[in-house]
């Protein structure tokens, strides 16, 4: 994969991209997010992202977010199509006791969010995303080596042609640089269902 390949949607005023590191320094009240509980829309923050049309793959990446420090800083992968259809997985800082590890899908407009409490001196977090045409899996790892997933969900409008990649934004009054390297493209790692129903 080529990192050259890459396209912004709102590029950020500072980064670094380079063949194997890519540096994104974030803005103030930058953020994804689409009307559901907080009735708020926010739809500003910086997308780095692949096009592709393959309807079976997995894509994986490292980030690096030791200088997150505010509440709801944020980095991790996205598949961002438009303000109304896009999935996100994250490690959202909250305090010195806990942050959130969590996923937000938004279909149509509404988004939603799925989180579970870890430390706060977590600061790396592996994610790969795999696709099965519509369907998606998102995954996550201490170590890059062993996955657990985080949520499978669909995209209403996914099917076709998709763009995916990376995102960091500080939705509060803050700013921290994230650090996203070991990105690949792989065959699909998410096996096809057996077809079973349950008992």
């Amino acid at each position: 994969m080529d990192i050259k390949e890459m396209k912004w949607t709102r590029e950020p005023s500072e980064y670094v991209l380079n063949e194997d590191r890519i540096e994104i320094k974030t803005e103030p009240h930058t953020d994804l997010w689409q009307r559901t509980y907080y009735h708020f829309r926010n739809d500003n923050a910086p997308v780095l992202q692949f096009e592709t049309d393959e309807r079976f793959f997995s894509f994986v990446v490292k980030t690096d977010f030791a200088d997150s420090h505010h509440r709801f800083d944020q980095c991790g992968i996205v598949m961002y199509l438009d303000s109304d259809n896009w999935l996100k997985a994250s490690v959202e800082f909250e305090n010195e006791a806990f942050q959130h590890l969590g996923s937000v899908v938004t279909n149509h407009g509404y988004s939603d969010w799925a989180t579970t409490a870890i430390p706060s001196d977590v600061k790396s977090m592996w994610y790969r995303l795999s696709r099965r045409e519509d369907d998606y899996c998102i995954e996550c790892s201490y170590d890059g080596m062993s996955f657990s997933q985080m949520r499978v969900c669909h995209m209403w409008e996914g099917a076709g042609k998709i763009r995916f990649g990376i995102y960091a934004c500080s939705p509060e009054d803050s700013s921290f640089t994230a650090v996203f390297t070991d990105l690949k493209i792989t065959e699909c790692t998410w096996a096809a269902h057996d077809g079973q129903q349950p008992d």
